[in-house]
């Protein structure tokens, strides 16, 4: 990985902090802030916002893994953490943001690895998030067209090859999503029902076959 990176470091160790001053920019990076502990790193963060954080676990006050998560919380970004000590409990609660770690006595060879995997990670895991994003989003575009397909069959008297095909060709005819007019039908469903009964159902009063509710999944 070639691209320089804006890095904010967190350590209360000072010789630690310094170490990373001098050797992050050997390796092409900024180290844009250096805090000696995870409160002033969130708040140092919230201004600078950086590409990567590098942060020990164990801090006074607000430890590394607390601050790290309050950061990605608000703004994902990669994540090395620096540890001297083996701690189960902190790498469990550090499983969803960490994506490397540095045991102390940190050795500079180490250094650059460490932040390329670290970038590296992120950016598979973001893109997996995104696949699982679309693939979600996909799955409910699919219901919202198969709800007004059954509206259309409804309505119109049609069958559903009918209805999907009518829905298709108006979308291409005015040059719109499926998914839109699938929309824009169960919109028109709404008002027709509201039209049809205005009286909203009540416990003992179920919506009627035209409401949107009973209109079939699939």
């Amino acid at each position: 990985m070639n691209r320089p990176l804006r890095i904010a470091v967190a350590d209360d160790e000072p010789d630690v902090r310094d170490f990373f001053r001098a050797v992050l920019p050997t390796l092409g990076h900024e180290v844009v802030c250096a805090a000696e502990d995870g409160r002033r790193l969130v708040e140092q963060c919230r201004a600078a916002h950086p590409d990567l954080i590098i942060a020990d676990v164990r801090m006074p006050g607000l430890d590394g893994v607390a601050a790290v998560e309050q950061i990605c919380a608000e703004t994902p970004v990669p994540v090395v953490l620096v540890t001297a000590h083996a701690d189960p409990d902190a790498v469990e609660r550090a499983a969803g943001h960490a994506l490397v770690y540095l045991i102390k006595p940190i050795k500079l060879q180490d250094v650059g690895p460490a932040v390329t995997l670290a970038v590296r990670r992120f950016e598979q895991m973001q893109a997996l998030r995104q696949e699982a994003s679309d693939l979600r989003q996909a799955l409910e575009d699919r219901k919202t067209v198969e709800r007004a397909k059954g509206a259309v069959i409804r309505r119109l008297g049609v069958d559903e090859a009918e209805a999907f095909r009518r829905m298709k060709r108006l979308a291409s005819n005015h040059n719109r999503k499926l998914v839109d007019v699938a929309r824009s039908v169960l919109t028109a469903e709404e008002v027709f029902a509201a039209l049809e009964d205005p009286r909203p159902p009540g416990p003992h009063r179920p919506a009627g076959p035209g409401r949107v509710a009973a209109i079939p999944e699939g």
